[in-house]
């Protein structure tokens, strides 16, 4: 249970660099010293980054093999809803209305 809260905060987490990179640029607006410590801020944020896109599922496939499951992936859904349209329309259980 604690893997997965785990996992979910991270996928909630905001990989916008911009934010950064305008502390960078504010500091040496300021001639602050500071710049080292915002650049190393977005360096570490970088490597995050490139740590979660690389145990991203799929990340290992081509992308003839991503289009390929795309396209078995969305025929699924064109089975399953018209199997769904199919069901909906044989009225096999008559409900009693209520007097």
């Amino acid at each position: 249970m604690a893997a997965e809260k785990t996992k979910q905060e991270t996928v909630d987490e905001d990989y916008s660099l911009l934010p950064l990179v305008h502390d960078i640029i504010k500091c040496m607006d300021k001639d602050g010293t500071d710049v080292q410590q915002e650049l190393s801020k977005l360096k570490a944020k970088i490597q995050e980054s490139r740590e979660q896109i690389a145990v991203m599922p799929g990340i290992d496939a081509s992308p003839a093999e991503q289009q390929q499951q795309l396209e078995t992936l969305q025929e699924q859904v064109r089975t399953k809803k018209q199997l769904l349209q199919k069901y909906k329309s044989l009225c096999m259980f008559e409900v009693p209305k209520a007097s």
